[in-house]
């Protein structure tokens, strides 16, 4: 699908990935990475950063243990990495550029949804803040048989929940590992953030910068049902 073929579409339903898609996060869970490292004194390989990001905190926590060589550590580092962002998330939420604007626009006629590998608290938290929670209908994280990204669980679910097919749902995504969630549930995906290299747009039916990109804004409004006058 090109570009010019997703911003003429109307999806059916809209799911949002949360961290570094509408909530600026994902700097939280970088430096929450980092204190937490530092703490135990170990030193991550080279591109650690780029493998960590997106993915669920509990596998974060047990793949730096892995790369540290202390793989028996990782329910620990996972416990101190979780405390640590919610103290910087909760010090300085921070909505990213053009994300509420996007979400009020769509919410004018799509359901929404958020799917995130996040805490529901967390979400919730980090939504309630920004003034977005009332916008969306459904919040899907991974439990117990919901399995995290980069499966498909928490999309085919956000689909299943909004009732709409996979097919006619589009997702909003920052991360290689939330799309390629987004993607194997068969959803449409807008990817945002610094370009990503080949490997990833490949994945995406259109990439922007910037959800405050005149076309998106201007996408979302042209999609508001306009009020008739008598």
């Amino acid at each position: 699908m090109t570009s010019h073929r997703i911003l003429s579409w109307t999806p059916a339903a809209v799911v949002f990935d949360c961290d570094g898609t509408l909530m600026d996060t994902e700097r939280h869970w970088q430096d929450a990475r980092e204190i937490t490292l530092e703490e135990f004194g170990f030193t991550p390989d080279p591109g650690f950063a780029e493998r960590a990001k997106g993915l669920h905190y509990t596998e974060c926590g047990h793949l730096m243990a892995r790369e540290a060589g202390h793989p028996e550590l990782g329910d620990e580092l996972t416990a101190r990495l979780l405390r640590h962002f919610r103290t910087l998330a909760a010090d300085h939420p921070v909505t990213m550029p053009g994300a509420r604007e996007l979400v009020v626009a769509v919410s004018k006629f799509a359901p929404l949804a958020i799917a995130s590998n996040c805490p529901r608290e967390v979400v919730e938290a980090s939504l309630a803040t920004a003034g977005l929670l009332s916008h969306f209908d459904h919040i899907v994280v991974p439990d117990d048989v919901i399995r995290p990204k980069p499966h498909p669980d928490v999309y085919l679910t956000a689909a299943r929940q909004c009732g709409t097919a996979p097919a006619d749902t589009l997702a909003v995504e920052d991360s290689h590992c939330g799309i390629q969630s987004a993607a194997r549930a068969g959803l449409r995906v807008i990817g945002v953030g610094p370009w990503p290299g080949e490997q990833v747009t490949a994945l995406v039916d259109l990439w922007v910068r910037s959800l405050d990109e005149p076309r998106v804004s201007g996408w979302a409004g042209n999609r508001i049902p306009r009020q008739v006058s008598r």
